[in-house]
């Protein structure tokens, strides 16, 4: 069963501020995961509640997982991620 994906308006600024190409490919990694749970995705430590982080080429998306739906909380390059 494919969960449902949400944004927070700081990562749909994200989004925005990628190019195109890029930020289709998130969406289609983002996509997949939702849909079959498949992907790069790691539990980030020191953090609660919990947030999950999806590898996606030089991007990376950080998530909470509600259980029925993902919510997405930010989506930076890989060198900015975890700032």
């Amino acid at each position: 069963m494919a969960k449902r994906v949400a944004f927070t308006d700081q990562a749909k600024a994200d989004l925005r501020a990628i190019d195109q190409q890029t930020a289709i490919q998130i969406l289609k990694t983002l996509a997949r995961f939702a849909h079959s749970e498949e992907g790069n995705v790691k539990r980030l430590q020191g953090i609660n509640p919990p947030l999950y982080r999806l590898r996606t080429q030089d991007h990376r998306v950080i998530f909470r997982d509600l259980g029925d739906a993902i919510e997405v909380t930010r989506i930076r390059n890989r060198r900015e991620a975890y700032r």
